[in-house]
């Protein structure tokens, strides 16, 4: 903005991102190409007004992203609605790696339950295998390359859109879209319009 003469404050670009990094976001889900039916699951760590707030992440095996959110707690029932996103979005999978965690293994099951009960005619397997999770864990860095400079965020959902525009950032940069002649802001001037 400043090459082309326009003076604007970073409050500016704050508000911009709040509001429009969602939208983008959600763009972004519905324009991505298929993944892989064997996905990495794990959370990581954000701080949000000085409290620690759990990213939840998964890629296929491909490391393609997947789904992304931001929960207050570390528990079954966050666990559960970010595999409802993820499969809504993506499908059901074939197997989900995850780490020791209980609250994901029970949301997962939970969602098993749930398959068995409407007789969607597949079950998702799970395995608890900690170095399957590698290119997760290695993705993750990504973000908090970008994240530990800010020094945390001040209010929950400023957190959510900034961390959806990160990481939508991130998969125009891995080139997820099918697009693969376009230039990176090519791509991104797709998913805004």
């Amino acid at each position: 903005m400043q090459e082309r003469g326009v003076d604007v404050d970073h409050a500016t670009l704050n508000r911009w991102v709040v509001k429009y990094s969602p939208q983008i976001a959600a763009n972004a889900q519905a324009r991505k190409r298929p993944t892989s039916v064997s996905w990495r699951m794990n959370e990581t760590y954000i701080k949000v007004r000085g409290k620690w707030t759990y990213l939840y992440r998964a890629v296929d095996r491909d490391g393609e992203t997947l789904d992304f959110m931001l929960s207050k707690r570390r528990d079954t029932a966050a666990a559960r609605r970010f595999f409802k996103q993820a499969i809504g979005t993506n499908g059901v999978p074939d197997r989900v790696v995850i780490d020791r965690s209980g609250a994901n293994l029970a949301g997962l099951q939970s969602l098993n339950v749930i398959l068995k009960f409407i007789g969607a005619g597949r079950i998702i397997k799970i395995l608890q295998v900690k170095y399957l999770n590698n290119i997760l864990e290695q993705d993750h860095r990504f973000i908090k390359r970008i994240t530990r400079p800010m020094l945390g965020f001040k209010a929950f959902h400023s957190a959510a859109a900034t961390l959806a525009g990160i990481e939508t950032a991130h998969m125009i940069r891995k080139r997820q879209f099918g697009e693969s002649g376009l230039s990176a802001f090519r791509q991104f001037a797709g998913l805004a319009a």
